[in-house]
């Protein structure tokens, strides 16, 4: 498994990360058994980093990584995890867990604040049962999330949460700070405005989506911030192909979207490519990109998450991609690729 470096921070993570929303039980349910599997499949594969977040079935996806990895080599991994919500004891007939199909016993609420900040890791921290987490993201402070109070959820975050991880990874406790979330904006603002390592950017980079090449990513570059792709098949359709089950943000594709991704599948048809395999290689091929991290519902979902990584794409593919108006010119490729 490939690693790069994570911007200026010292850190090391594999190209290909495992996402932890599925382990929290995201749309259908999956066992402690499957949960394990899916932890050790990543591990023999040699994922060495992960993802989660307190709000990924109301603790329940912190608790199984954890669970998965306590007996690891510390010293071998990379955990990252989002602070911006308390998790708070509730019976669980009384919590709505919105998309997650059931979770732990604990309410959710947003806090921002810097106390908020501070009491979310050290509470990541004991439900994984690890020591440390490496890297801390203040997690959706984006429109997907809070609509039109956004504005002030973000300023809470930039005076609140955002100085508490200054001091934390200046105290040491943590190694980088950055965002997570489903919009690209929030990301560029917060790099304008402070000191950040990275970013957790879901589902707007991709080969359906690369409007972050007009300023976001270029000022990662300019800045040194390291940026990990979630959400990189576009919450499916660029791994499961424009068929019926296909799926685009959590929804039904739109007309024009089905016709895009249709476009490509016809490219990748004509050079035998799978069409996950060219979604996963394009993200990495960004200069910015340290890590991609899909999730995985089975230890078959890892594998094929690995070997898309890997598989040989010829160089005529891109190219016919960016003739026919389905990547911008602009958009780097992978190396090796005309």
């Amino acid at each position: 498994m490939r690693s790069r470096i994570f911007g200026h921070t010292g850190l090391v993570v594999t190209e290909v990360g495992l996402g932890g929303s599925p382990l929290g039980n995201r749309s259908r349910e999956i066992s402690e058994q499957q949960s394990e599997a899916i932890i050790e499949s990543a591990w023999d594969l040699g994922v060495r980093y992960f993802d989660t977040a307190p709000l990924y079935g109301h603790g329940l996806a912190e608790a199984r990584l954890g669970h998965g990895l306590r007996w690891k080599p510390r010293e071998d991994f990379v955990v990252s995890s989002k602070v911006g919500r308390i998790l708070e004891p509730a019976p669980r007939h009384s919590v709505d867990y919105g998309p997650w199909t059931s979770g732990l016993a604990f309410k959710c609420r947003y806090d921002y604040s810097y106390d908020g900040a501070r009491r979310a890791l050290e509470d990541s921290i004991q439900r994984m049962g690890i020591e440390r987490i490496e890297i801390a993201l203040i997690h959706d402070v984006d429109v997907f999330t809070h609509g039109d109070t956004q504005p002030d959820m973000f300023r809470e975050a930039m005076n609140g949460a955002y100085r508490a991880l200054i001091a934390l990874r200046e105290q040491g406790v943590v190694k980088a700070i950055g965002i997570g979330v489903n919009e690209w904006e929030p990301c560029y603002e917060a790099l304008r405005m402070g000191d950040f390592d990275c970013f957790l950017l879901a589902g707007r980079y991709t080969l359906l989506e690369q409007e972050p090449l007009d300023t976001f990513l270029p000022l990662c570059e300019q800045r040194g911030a390291a940026v990990i792709i979630g959400g990189g098949f576009n919450s499916g359709i660029l791994a499961t192909g424009s068929g019926a089950r296909a799926r685009y943000n959590y929804g039904p594709p739109s007309a024009e979207i089905l016709a895009k991704v249709r476009r490509i599948e016809f490219a990748c048809a004509r050079h035998e490519v799978p069409l996950a395999a060219a979604a996963h290689q394009f993200i990495l091929a960004h200069p910015a990109v340290v890590s991609h991290i899909p999730g995985a519902r089975t230890p078959e979902q890892v594998r094929q998450n690995v070997a898309w990584a890997t598989y040989a794409i010829p160089g005529q593919f891109w190219d016919e991609l960016r003739r026919d108006g389905l990547l911008r010119a602009d958009a780097p490729i992978p190396r090796g690729s005309a």
